[in-house]
């Protein structure tokens, strides 16, 4: 359904008093809530199911302020109270995430109250109760865009207003896969039938929290390396509307490429135990595309000027972004953004458009864009060839790509091959080490002065 109301804006949401209520419920249902979202613990019952009275109270009053959720958050409502009756089991918002569609109202500036018992990605793995108030950031270019050869019509690009302490952490997403649902049986299934799960029809990234990290990350990382910066890219890093949307029309791109291309039979790799180089090489496809769509969009003839400006700071973002954020943050277990990271950083390096001299880095700016399409084009070969090849083959010609450029530990067995080929995908995945491609001596220097950076940006907004 299009927007025909919009009532209360972001920020009435946040100061009303509805807002401050269910918060405040919210906080004390997670302090007895178990890994599943379940309160298995009865003595705690009475106080929240008044909690839960009290956010479901709340919902109701709100929802007749917030035309365009009003179906959800009565939905939303009521799966409160029928978790509440059941006595707090595992929670089961099947009907309220069917009902939340913010997919079909993709307008600039339109408000989400959100509240669902959820993990959040990149930050907690807990089904706790989590509530957020954000709204939709979905500027005139993203949206022509997005009309003609970019369509993507799960995409939702988002902006922090409010949120829970579940957020209050690395995680930029939402998205639907991460609430509490209990599968569905059809009514008309034999008895054994596996259930169904409500249909995924979006994912919301937030922009401003992506946008307001990279900005304090590369500034830092940029004045350590002395790296002279283009002016546009300087403005990037100076003015966090201008990041927002830039990470919008990446995101946006990104995002649809999971699904497009020559890709192996599962792209997403769900429910796969696969070696985490693999998530890397998919990630870093998917922004690769991303910025050679931008350097195609840029040379384009009849490109207008504003996207023609917004095509050269999306490649700035997805260069920076990767090369100075993406290799530092989180641990050194299986950490296939880093990975990524730290492969785009040698490729360019060992094509001499990136360049550390006299302690200073610097760029061959005329000569980067056809590199980062050159290393696009090296792992679409790969994916292109992976259909006629076994898993195994596919995983060890993927191995080699990363290796034609990353050391690999000393002592791994994958580079040795001293692997059990006649065993399953499982002990091989077992034979990958937790740091299979240690961090460069580039990147060990680096992170010393950049750790504490990178871990002041943990729970950033744009705001901040």
């Amino acid at each position: 359904m299009a927007v025909t109301e919009v009532g209360l804006t972001g920020a009435e949401i946040v100061k009303s008093q509805e807002w401050s209520v269910i918060k405040s419920a919210c906080l004390t249902l997670r302090n007895h809530q178990v890994h599943d979202g379940s309160i298995p613990d009865t003595s705690s019952h009475e106080i929240c199911t008044d909690a839960v009275g009290q956010i479901s109270n709340s919902l109701r009053q709100i929802a007749e302020q917030i035309i365009h959720d009003r179906d959800y958050l009565l939905s939303a409502s009521q799966d409160f109270e029928a978790w509440a009756s059941s006595g707090f089991g595992v929670p089961d918002f099947f009907d309220s995430l069917s009902a939340f569609e913010p997919h079909s109202n993709r307008v600039n500036g339109i408000p989400h109250l959100v509240i669902f018992p959820m993990y959040t990605q990149n930050g907690s793995t807990d089904r706790f109760v989590e509530a957020v108030v954000l709204e939709v950031i979905w500027p005139d270019f993203v949206a022509e865009l997005e009309a003609g050869e970019y369509s993507n019509p799960a995409f939702v690009p988002i902006r922090f207003l409010d949120f829970t302490p579940g957020y209050l952490t690395n995680s930029a997403v939402l998205f639907p896969e991460s609430v509490s649902v209990i599968p569905r049986v059809p009514v008309d299934s034999p008895d054994g039938t596996k259930g169904e799960l409500p249909q995924f029809n979006w994912g919301g990234i937030f922009a401003d929290r992506e946008a307001a990290r990279f900005r304090r990350v590369v500034s830092a990382a940029a004045e350590i390396t002395h790296i002279d910066l283009p002016a546009a890219a300087r403005d990037l890093l100076s003015n966090q509307q201008l990041a927002e949307d830039t990470f919008v029309m990446w995101d946006l791109i990104h995002d649809r490429t999971h699904m497009r291309g020559d890709l192996p039979f599962d792209p997403f790799m769900i429910k796969q135990r696969m070696p985490f180089f693999l998530y890397g090489l998919e990630e870093l496809r998917c922004d690769l595309t991303a910025f050679r769509e931008s350097v195609k969009l840029f040379r384009a003839k009849d490109t207008s000027s504003e996207l023609r400006k917004y095509s050269q700071l999306v490649q700035y973002a997805v260069l920076f972004d990767r090369i100075f954020r993406f290799p530092l943050s989180g641990n050194r277990t299986r950490n296939y953004d880093s990975v990524a990271g730290q492969l785009m950083f040698a490729y360019l390096h060992q094509h001499r458009v990136l360049h550390w001299t006299d302690t200073s880095l610097s760029i061959d700016w005329d000569n980067l864009p056809d590199v980062m399409v050159n290393l696009s084009d090296e792992i679409n070969e790969l994916y292109w060839k992976s259909i006629d090849r076994p898993k195994v083959v596919h995983w060890l010609a993927a191995y080699d790509l990363v290796t034609s450029v990353l050391a690999p530990h000393p002592a791994s067995k994958w580079s040795k091959r001293d692997l059990p080929l006649l065993g399953t995908t499982s002990e091989l995945t077992d034979q990958v080490l937790d740091d299979e491609f240690p961090l460069s001596m580039f990147y060990e220097a680096l992170n010393k002065k950049m750790v504490a950076v990178i871990q002041s940006t943990i729970g950033i907004t744009g705001k901040d």
